[in-house]
């Protein structure tokens, strides 16, 4: 398992400030030398603690209309859902879970009717037992994930 420390998580809570942030930026920040951020920063890519960097879009560039669909596969189904969800553009993320449901599937589109022809293709994929789709009206809160 995989230690960090107090400034191991305060360089990881500046970098999902930003994380584009320069190391110099970091190392002023954290009060540290710049050498030092980046020995832990390579650190912790290393031992996978930083699996990689991203861009997260500004409301504008994203998809208006996301939903939350939850999916019952019938037995010994599950690749052969999630190799259809793969194939989805709309599918953004898809989760296992416990209870009544078997996958919990993320979809963002562009227009109703793409949102609609999405959810129609997942309930007639091959292996799913039924599906019920909340569709996200406005968000209380956004911690970047």
């Amino acid at each position: 398992m995989v230690q960090t420390d107090e400034t191991d998580r305060a360089l990881l809570a500046l970098l999902g400030e930003n994380a584009r942030m320069p190391v110099a930026m970091l190392a002023r920040r954290l009060k540290l030398a710049r050498t030092t951020v980046q020995a832990r920063l390579e650190r912790l890519e290393r031992d996978g603690t930083i699996q990689g960097y991203t861009v997260r879009l500004g409301h504008s560039q994203q998809a208006p209309l996301c939903a939350t669909v939850l999916v019952g596969i019938e037995p010994r189904s599950g690749p052969t859902v999630l190799a259809r969800l793969r194939s989805m553009t709309q599918v953004q993320r898809a989760h296992t879970t416990s209870g009544r449901w078997d996958l919990v599937v993320i979809v963002e589109a562009r227009t109703t009717e793409e949102l609609d022809e999405t959810l129609d293709r997942i309930g007639e994929a091959k292996g799913v037992r039924g599906s019920e789709s909340l569709i996200h009206l406005s968000t209380k809160i956004d911690k970047g994930g």
